[in-house]
């Protein structure tokens, strides 16, 4: 049988240096720093495969280490009571506690090192129903199973030099993902940013009809690119000082996208992405109105578990929400442990 071409050769060369890149100490993939599968991984191996060479950042998240705190509102329009009977879908405004994040172990990490970025947001509602969600910006997920995460934290932290090589090869499905990676622009700003679910809910509407959801974050800021260079050139820190600085002038606004699969549409595999003529409904705006440090900000303990769900949202056949709810809640109980290495500021001492 013949070889791999040399265009063949190339592609799956620059396809391990982006998994090389993008998964070195686990940064790449942090928004799913929970996945795991019950029969074959813990959350306490997983979450200690997520640490770096010289270990994790004590009293910080395991992943997505690096962030910073919003608060605002969720105002819906009332579309989505077509899909869902949860309560944050009926006309009007919800508070809002979020948290901008970059996936990475370190919290130090200068903001051109990390290529993916995350969102977190809880929207509360009168009746007490709280919907937690975390997001990125690729729109597909790098790996199929919660086994093939684990299988790259390995290989990206093998000293084997054949490793990744090996891994890549393996999950085909990663292909998706490297492309995104190697020429998706960046930007030098969170608001201009769409952040995606790529996991699978069901929405049940009131009359009990269930409808397989993802739904994304869409920014109402026209992104401009940047080359990477460029954003070097802005210092490591620019991106919570951009969306500081934007906040303080004028609120800044996502629009949530809701995305209805076809029965024919995967579920389970958040790595293969649903058709763009898909159903779509708006449901409303996010509105993000303060901007403050993590340290002594309202998203420092919580916990972005995505199972949180509202009544009339729950998980689908898709296994990577509940594995990640195990991971963070073992990272949780971690870093709360050792809050000591993480002091809250004087600024804390509020009224």
């Amino acid at each position: 049988m013949p070889g791999p071409s040399q265009s063949q050769r190339s592609a799956l060369g620059s396809l391990v240096l982006i998994a090389a890149v993008v998964a070195c100490g686990a940064g790449a993939f942090a928004y799913t720093a929970g996945w795991l599968s019950p029969d074959r991984l813990t959350s306490t191996k997983l979450v200690s495969a997520l640490a770096p060479p010289g270990g994790p950042a004590l009293g910080h998240r395991r992943n997505h280490a690096k962030g910073i705190c919003f608060t605002g509102v969720f105002e819906a329009n009332g579309n989505g009571v077509a899909l869902s009977r949860a309560s944050a879908f009926a006309t009007g405004q919800y508070p809002v506690v979020g948290r901008f994040n970059l996936a990475t172990p370190n919290p130090d990490a200068a903001d051109p090192t990390v290529r993916v970025r995350g969102l977190g947001v809880q929207i509360s509602a009168p009746d007490g129903g709280v919907w937690r969600m975390a997001m990125i910006d690729p729109p597909v997920f790098a790996v199929s199973t919660p086994q093939g995460f684990y299988e790259l934290l390995q290989a990206s932290g093998s000293k084997d030099p054949g490793a990744m090589k090996s891994f890549v090869a393996a999950h085909p499905e990663f292909v998706a993902f490297g492309k995104w990676a190697m020429t998706a622009p960046w930007t030098a700003s969170y608001a201009e940013v769409a952040f995606n679910s790529l996991n699978a809910f069901i929405f049940t509407d009131a009359s009990g009809a269930e409808h397989a959801v993802r739904w994304s974050w869409r920014p109402e800021a026209a992104a401009t690119p940047i080359t990477p260079e460029d954003f070097v050139k802005l210092g490591p820190n620019h991106l919570e000082d951009d969306i500081a600085e934007r906040v303080a002038k004028s609120p800044q606004r996502w629009t949530l996208v809701l995305t209805v699969a076809d029965p024919s549409d995967p579920t389970s595999d958040p790595t293969k992405a649903w058709p763009a003529e898909r159903r779509t409904v708006e449901a409303g705006t996010l509105v993000v109105q303060e901007i403050e440090p993590e340290a002594d900000g309202p998203c420092r303990d919580i916990n972005f578990d995505p199972t949180i769900l509202p009544d009339g949202i729950k998980v689908s056949d898709d296994p990577f929400p509940a594995a990640r709810s195990a991971a963070y809640a073992k990272s949780y109980d971690l870093r709360t442990s050792e809050a000591s290495h993480y002091p809250r500021t004087a600024a804390s001492a509020k009224p």
